[in-house]
């Protein structure tokens, strides 16, 4: 019986507290994979690429190389974004590089329509922005999904809380109330 046992009772909100760590941990080092050296190279590298790409471009004429020009643009701060996101692992970077994406391809799309004249042009420009605005609710709720994560581990401390809490009823008098106490100083509850 877990309540009898005072070695139990001792370690157990110690492996809680490193399994909840742990699966925190663990949740970041599953999107982080760069070293501080490696995400200053790939800065590097992302800066040289944009001033070749741009380079490139001058070859072009009018909105075409507009377009190019964006291109460039875009391809470099998306890189930058999922660069930070493969260096922090946080959900608000994934975020931040999900945004960047559809923010890229709507500047291209809106540069692409600068070729067209009257309603085709209008019509362009609208599914341009419709398309940017679907992409950065889709970004948003990819960086939820990291918050919602979060909530589940913490959904489950407070469900092992519940069953500790749940086990000191079996008690009475001093030792009850001393078995309540320690499962809220366990578990972090008020």
């Amino acid at each position: 019986m877990l309540a009898a046992s005072p070695t139990l009772r001792r370690t157990f909100p110690t492996v809680l507290r490193k399994r909840v760590g742990h699966l925190l941990r663990q949740e970041r080092a599953q999107s982080t994979v760069l070293s501080k050296p490696e995400f200053n190279r790939g800065k590097s590298q992302i800066g040289a690429d944009y001033v070749a790409a741009k380079t490139a471009c001058k070859t072009q004429v009018d909105n075409a190389r507009d377009i190019c020009i964006e291109e460039a643009k875009g391809k470099q701060k998306v890189a930058r974004a999922n660069l930070q996101y493969a260096y922090s692992g946080k959900p608000g970077d994934l975020t931040q590089a999900e945004e960047a994406k559809a923010k890229a391809v709507y500047e291209v799309a809106k540069e692409k329509c600068d070729d067209l004249v009257g309603n085709d042009k209008s019509v362009c420009a609208k599914e341009a922005r419709a398309v940017e605005v679907k992409a950065l609710a889709n970004a948003r709720m990819v960086g939820k999904i990291g918050d919602t994560q979060r909530e589940g581990v913490l959904d489950k401390v407070d469900a092992d809380y519940k069953v500790a809490a749940e086990k000191c009823d079996t008690l009475a008098g001093e030792a009850k109330a001393s078995c309540v106490a320690s499962a809220k100083t366990k578990f972090g509850k008020p």
